[in-house]
């Protein structure tokens, strides 16, 4: 196949081009994406046939950055590409939550797409491009996908739109989302914001798509000349329909009464629900019991499903008896433990987040190291989501990818709250102890009493509440849930995350599961999502209503200076002596960095006494000399003419012989000096070209009466007279010494 190009033309006038038949022929679909200097290649490969038992979509998603894109090594000892950074996860999740319900239904081989960034140019990001280089590619392949997709990110910068901003256009955007949607649905929204309004949050949604529908087009009219319209036939699942409606017969009426029971005890409603399962297949024939009871399980499910959701639809009647705009009961605790520097609790239901904060110094920031992110985080937040939080038997095996995308939105969600002169680093962790239904909201709520308690000055109280919805698109009915249990979630059509304070929203994340979602209904989402949550901030507020007026006694604190860029290096001295002199002396831990403004230092320590010492230490060595000063100072050397002295740290000035006594002294032995001495000293002069100091003793002492300073001898070269023989002066010839040169330079070369 001949290479095969298209071109999207951005509204600013960048061009995206996507390019198939010409890299990674064998890959069942490839395409290489080019924006600017960069590149991504995107590649998909789906087995033929699923895999035994097989009841899911298999799918994996991942998005890989080379160091050598930018023309960078690799960190580490190693200097090689390793384990996916969270930037890594987070951009693989974006995709995966677009790709992955446009699969259909009972397609169940194992589908790997793969997307790398082999070429960056730092300006455009690259993140953005991956959705669209992932379904270009699916596009052009044989394999089933109900797209295709594509995804944008959209920013407000000065009150215009963006599509797609770079790097430098991001930084001065007040709201940042990404997008991923079909041609006719929003399907996934994730980013943060600066407090903006539920209407603003519509009129980006509108834009992205609109964006989106452009892009979608280009893939379409691609697939169209590659010939990949017709995709591959598969029979991944075997079913009897005869069973399907005898389960549905038999069980839909007891499934239905259990949900309608609205009982608030998860683990008797599973109960409840697996045991008409379970009596199901204990009534087949022993023979046929289990070669049925796999489809059995799958064709309950679906009953279990519709029940849920007619229970809700037509009745008004979620799973634990709440209305659908009602708040499960909340209680809060802060001050929970005695050693983190803050710590709360915060329980919903049956979902429970237990939060701390640590503040450290600017030593404690975490140093990113991405291709094309470098820099230093103060604001950390780390989510943990052990087993036993929905009593599971197994054990714990490190951080996973929900870990990393629950806690990126509960990060995303706080960090435009915090503090901006804030001087100490922050790490939050919530640890999930029981999760049924939005712990990462449960962490953002519980993130908030921690930095309370902790005495972090927030700009405002943030608080979050996790949407749901369900739909029947034969009766257009719908049902807009509030605080959606884990359940609705699994059986529902969308789940809509919104955090925010009393003024605005901080960040969202959606995902939806169902076709036709109108921006009325995500309004109307939008509208009952907001009462939810100053709801909880109310809750919040009584609680601790604000933060704590000092930190806790056993917080480290922290005194911060900015000197000038030219006095770095003598804080800092030669192989870092000067600031590791002035820890061992003070105890305290001090830190500097070089800002715009200057060089900004940090002290740090566990009591008062010791950031006075090493203040005390700093500003000797940052204060400016001022003439008509009296210092204390050591005699460094001792020459024939005076003294030099360090009258202030790494700073030298000369005391000469005659600014040491009133009296004359004929040598420096007589001034009685030696290195070594303590002396006070006056600054008496700054010499403007060359900076040099010049000090004195005497100034410092009383003048003598009667004394008369020695007059100097001057010099004239016209009046000045000329010793005769008998001592006698006598008067300059005209011309002087230097036209009788001439003259006998003048007779010799004549001669």
């Amino acid at each position: 196949m001949n290479p095969i190009k298209k071109t999207i033309t951005l509204a600013d006038g960048r061009t995206i081009t996507l390019e198939t038949g010409k890299l990674a022929k064998q890959a069942d679909g490839a395409v290489e994406l080019r924006m600017g200097g960069t590149m991504l290649l995107a590649t998909v490969v789906s087995a033929k046939e699923a895999g035994e038992g097989v009841d899911f979509m298999p799918l994996q998603v991942e998005y890989k950055e080379k160091f050598s894109s930018a023309g960078r090594f690799p960190g580490g000892f190693l200097k090689r590409e390793g384990r996916a950074s969270d930037y890594e996860i987070l951009t693989s999740r974006l995709v995966d939550r677009v790709l992955r319900p446009l699969f259909p239904d009972n397609y169940h081989a194992d589908t790997f797409v793969n997307i790398t960034m082999y070429s960056s140019d730092g300006v455009d990001m690259p993140d953005a491009l991956a959705g669209l280089a992932a379904s270009a590619a699916l596009a052009v392949s044989d394999i089933p996908f109900n797209g295709p997709i594509s995804e944008v990110r959209v920013a407000r910068i000065d009150g215009e739109f963006v599509i797609n901003p770079t790097f430098e256009q991001l930084e001065k955007a007040d709201m940042e989302l990404m997008v991923g949607a079909t041609y006719d649905n929003i399907m996934m929204v994730e980013g943060e914001m600066n407090e903006v309004s539920e209407t603003d949050l519509l009129n980006a949604l509108k834009a992205a798509h609109a964006a989106i529908k452009e892009q979608c087009k280009a893939q379409m009219e691609l697939a169209e000349e590659v010939g990949s319209l017709v995709k591959r036939e598969y029979c991944h699942e075997v079913n009897d329909e005869a069973l399907r409606q005898d389960v549905h017969d038999k069980c839909y009426d007891k499934a239905y009464a259990v949900a309608k029971a609205g009982s608030a005890d998860k683990h008797w409603r599973q109960d409840s629900f697996d045991a008409i399962c379970k009596e199901y297949i204990e009534s087949l024939p022993e023979e046929e019991r289990d070669e049925k009871t796999p489809l059995v399980k799958r064709y309950y499910h679906d009953v279990e499903k519709e029940a849920v959701r007619r229970c809700i639809l037509d009745e008004g009647i979620r799973l634990d008896g709440r209305k659908t705009t009602e708040i499960r009961p909340i209680w809060c605790e802060v001050d929970y433990l005695p050693g983190p520097h803050g710590s709360s609790i915060f329980t919903r239901g049956e979902t429970q987040s237990l939060s701390t904060v640590t503040l450290g110094t600017k030593l404690d920031e975490k140093i990113l190291d991405d291709v094309l992110n470098q820099g230093k985080e103060r604001f950390l937040l780390h989510y943990n989501f052990p087993p036993f939080s929905t009593g599971e038997a197994k054990a714990q095996r490190g951080v996973g990818r929900r870990e990393v995308g629950h806690g990126n939105l509960a990060h995303r969600a706080l960090k435009r709250m915090f503090p901006d002169d804030f001087p100490y680093c922050c790490r939050i962790v919530s640890d999930i102890l029981e999760s049924n239904g939005s712990s990462s909201m449960a962490t953002v709520c519980a993130g908030t009493l921690a930095l309370l308690d902790a005495g972090v000055k927030m700009k405002r109280p943030v608080s979050g509440i996790a949407m749901g919805l369900i739909t029947d698109t034969e009766s257009d009915k719908y049902a807009i849930l509030s605080d959606i249990l884990g359940d609705e979630d699994h059986l529902g059509d969308m789940d809509f995350k919104v955090t925010g304070t009393r003024q605005g929203i901080t960040a969202t994340q959606m995902d939806i599961k169902c076709d036709g979602l109108s921006y009325e209904i995500l309004e109307r989402a939008l509208n009952q999502a907001r009462d939810g949550r100053l709801h909880i901030l109310n809750i919040i507020e009584q609680t601790i209503p604000e933060a704590r007026e000092d930190y806790k006694p056993h917080v480290p604190r922290i005194v911060t200076k900015i000197i000038p860029k030219e006095l770095i290096g003598a804080v800092i001295g030669p192989g870092g002596k000067v600031i590791q002199g002035i820890q061992e002396a003070s105890g305290a831990t001090v830190s500097i960095d070089e800002i715009d403004e200057g060089g900004y230092i940090e002290v740090a320590a566990a009591n008062k006494a010791s950031i006075d010492k090493a203040m005390e230490m700093i500003n000797a060595i940052v204060q400016l000399p001022e003439e008509g000063q009296v210092y204390t100072g050591k005699v460094r050397s001792i020459l024939d003419f005076g003294a030099f002295v360090e009258f202030m740290p790494n700073r030298d000035g000369l005391l000469h012989i005659s600014e040491i006594s009133w009296e004359r002294l004929e040598n420096m032995e007589a001034s009685g000096l030696k290195e070594g001495d303590t002396v006070e000293v006056k600054l008496i002069e700054i010499d403007k070209k060359t900076g040099k100091y010049r000090l004195s003793m005497r100034a410092l002492l009383p003048k003598p009466e009667g004394y008369v300073e020695p007059q100097r001898r001057e010099r004239r070269d016209n009046d000045r007279p000329r010793r005769e023989g008998n001592g006698e002066r006598r008067p300059r010839r005209e011309g002087g010494n230097n036209g009788e040169r001439r003259e006998r330079r003048e007779r010799r070369d004549n001669d």
